[in-house]
């Protein structure tokens, strides 16, 4: 077990969870930062955890819920107040109910993360500080302090596994619950040079191709909230065409966007031919250089499995080995 120390201070209102881990600092933080390595662990034995955003940055948004051996779920956020990577980082923590919002009825927490380097690998400290000591009880009550120990020790399995989250391993697809769709890549480089070549033209078309034998005649991407965005494809074999377009609903560069994307035909490459998704792109920084995870929200659960049935993760993952050729060394934390 890798929790250490557990203690609590009445005064000052805090409840301290110490951990030591024999992993450099930078592991740690990919750990906690990366989505598909933090609900490994987050949830206790039993209860795990899905988590459907995690932007990692200061402003940002955490969402997820934990899944009981019942099948109920329990909905939690954070709201990410400080970032010092990979040191340290702060969020209040709160409940939320089935919609995502946050849950007044029952108390927030404000949560410090801290990574410090030791002979031995890296020492984890999770301080998390209370409005007042009815807060800390209700929550002590609830199971708090054995929850965090038990989630923590989950933490070495997790740890062990390098080769799953390294830079150069393919794109990785994860249904979360009924609608959603997360596929998730590390590209060599570093998040500014991977969000410009999202957002320009002239490096879009070198690689967002998908399969070999494609060009993209048409791109015209979208940056700033409000705009649209169209590209089409198409096949150097027999000229067959395709597109998407959509708007862009979220902007924060260089680090998240939120856009809807709908399918255009080739006879009337303006027109939406589809039920639109909603696709969310967050780049995080990275022992390897730049996670780039992409959430992406259909209107159905039928309408998520037709679409990953017809090949489109090894498409991306066509795409995304270009982009990798072009974002240069792998980089690392400051």
């Amino acid at each position: 077990m890798p929790v250490t120390d557990v203690s609590i201070d009445t005064s000052a209102l805090t409840l301290t969870v110490i951990a030591d881990f024999s992993a450099p600092v930078p592991r740690l933080w990919d750990a906690y930062t990366d989505p598909r390595q933090i609900e490994r662990f987050w949830g206790p034995p039993g209860y795990p955890a899905t988590f459907v955003r995690h932007d990692g940055f200061a402003g940002g948004r955490t969402e997820y819920f934990m899944t009981s051996p019942e099948g109920e779920r329990f909905n939690g956020y954070w709201e990410w107040v400080a970032v010092n990577a990979p040191h340290s980082f702060e969020v209040r923590d709160g409940f939320a109910d089935a919609d995502g919002r946050p849950d007044t009825a029952l108390p927030t927490t404000r949560m410090v993360f801290d990574f410090t380097a030791t002979a031995l690998g890296t020492r984890v400290t999770t301080t998390s500080h209370f409005g007042s000591l009815e807060d800390l009880e209700q929550l002590r009550s609830m199971g708090m302090d054995e929850g965090l120990r038990l989630a923590m020790g989950q933490i070495d399995g997790v740890l062990a596994d390098l080769s799953a989250y390294a830079a150069g391993v393919p794109a990785s697809l994860q249904r979360l619950g009924d609608t959603r769709a997360r596929v998730s890549r590390v590209i060599r480089g570093d998040v500014d040079t991977v969000w410009r070549a999202h957002h320009d033209a002239e490096l879009l078309r070198r690689w967002l191709l998908g399969p070999d034998g494609w060009t993209m005649p048409v791109c015209e991407p979208g940056e700033q909230v409000g705009e649209r965005y169209r590209y089409e494809w198409e096949s150097a074999g027999d000229g067959q065409r395709f597109g998407f377009t959509g708007e862009v609903l979220e902007s924060e560069p260089p680090r998240r966007s939120v856009t809807t994307e709908a399918m255009t035909t080739a006879d009337d490459p303006n027109a939406d031919a589809s039920p639109s998704t909603r696709n969310e792109l967050t780049l995080s920084p990275v022992a390897g250089g730049t996670l780039l995870t992409l959430v992406i929200t259909y209107p159905t659960e039928e309408l998520r499995e037709q679409i990953l049935a017809t090949g489109m993760v090894d498409g991306m993952e066509a795409s995304y080995a270009r982009l990798e050729l072009m974002t240069g060394a792998p980089a690392s934390h400051a």
